[in-house]
């Protein structure tokens, strides 16, 4: 038994199960299992692996049971731990969504419109605190709070702020109610990647979706606008004269989320689309000082 020859057998048994990127899934989690990197796979993959090593043979074991569960489609992510996002990585489990590339395109835009370090952000649903985490290290600023109406995720959050090095305020509840009444009309930037998910849709996700990853985090209700709708009347006493709201929503969503800000008295309110021309995220403003 060699090196390739586990790797030919991890990559078998998940395209087997129906993982499309079986190959190279199956050598992350080789790598992972026996504390390789790539250089010291090519030069030892034909090498035999010694029997009477009991250290060898317990990564050899530890390899096979990730093969299994992501066999049985448990997320890449979570067996590994952790995800990059906006190059930083962060440390993930089944109690918080695995960070999306896309999500990146809400903090470069909050970087593009909002510069400065004193600014004071406040990001919602933060989950993994992936959001708020990334604008505290890549934005330097100083004043950042993060709510999750779940204690487990928050626990996550907290985790990898620590790693980064980062005093993040975190506070559990739902929406605004985590907050003091003191913070009101005080957030120069508000931001959230909200449940917005149709509930009948959560069934025809993917199953490492469907089935691992938090649905408190995915479902946004009958037509997913539940989480918009549920403080339209409060965040704009919770924005800063001209302070900036930013969403991530999803690609049918652009409109209805736009009338709502409309409506809630925000200006300067714009869809914006992604590097795929999708509709991903929408912005408003709140009116500045008279």
């Amino acid at each position: 038994m060699t090196l390739y020859d586990l790797l030919n057998e991890g990559s078998a048994a998940l395209q087997q199960a129906g993982d499309t990127d079986g190959e190279n899934d199956a050598k992350l989690l080789l790598f992972e299992a026996l504390h390789l990197d790539l250089v010291h796979f090519l030069m030892d993959r034909l090498r035999p692996l010694s029997e009477q090593d009991a250290k060898v043979q317990e990564q050899i074991r530890t390899y096979r049971g990730m093969i299994a569960k992501r066999a049985s489609r448990i997320p890449l992510q979570q067996i590994l731990g952790s995800q990059e996002f906006m190059g930083l990585d962060f440390f993930v489990n089944e109690h918080v969504l695995i960070p999306r590339q896309d999500t990146e395109t809400l903090v470069e835009l909050v970087l593009q419109e909002q510069q400065g370090p004193e600014k004071k952000l406040l990001d919602l649903c933060t989950g993994s605190g992936c959001i708020a985490i990334s604008l505290a290290v890549k934005g330097g600023y100083e004043s950042v709070t993060a709510t999750d109406l779940s204690e487990e995720a928050l626990k996550v959050a907290e985790r990898n702020a620590k790693t980064h090095q980062k005093k993040i305020i975190f506070r559990q509840g739902d929406l605004f109610s985590a907050l003091p009444r003191t913070e009101a009309g005080t957030f120069d930037i508000i931001t959230s990647n909200p449940p917005y998910i149709p509930r009948g849709d959560i069934a025809g996700l993917d199953a490492s979706v469907r089935d691992y990853e938090p649905h408190l985090a995915l479902d946004g209700g009958t037509d997913g606008l539940d989480f918009y709708r549920g403080f339209n009347d409060i965040y704009p006493r919770m924005l800063a004269p001209g302070g900036l709201l930013l969403y991530e929503i999803g690609e049918e969503q652009g409109e209805a989320v736009a009338a709502l800000l409309r409506n809630a008295g925000l200006e300067r309110v714009a869809i914006l689309r992604d590097v795929y021309g999708q509709p991903r995220n929408v912005l408003g403003y709140a009116p500045d000082e008279n």
